[in-house]
């Protein structure tokens, strides 16, 4: 995994591509919410949002 996002952030950083930065941070972060959130009472609202 950490290759992963060491491989990401070089690509990123030669093509000039930082705009991508905030949308990969953005999926991450609804990942975890719906990985945190799936067993709690919580879960049938935020499935709602998609």
């Amino acid at each position: 995994m950490l290759d992963l996002l060491k491989d990401l952030w070089g690509f990123m950083r030669v093509r000039k591509k930082f705009w991508l930065a905030p949308i990969i941070i953005i999926l991450l972060l609804l990942g975890v919410l719906l990985v945190l959130t799936q067993g709690s009472a919580v879960a049938p609202f935020i499935y709602t949002l998609f």
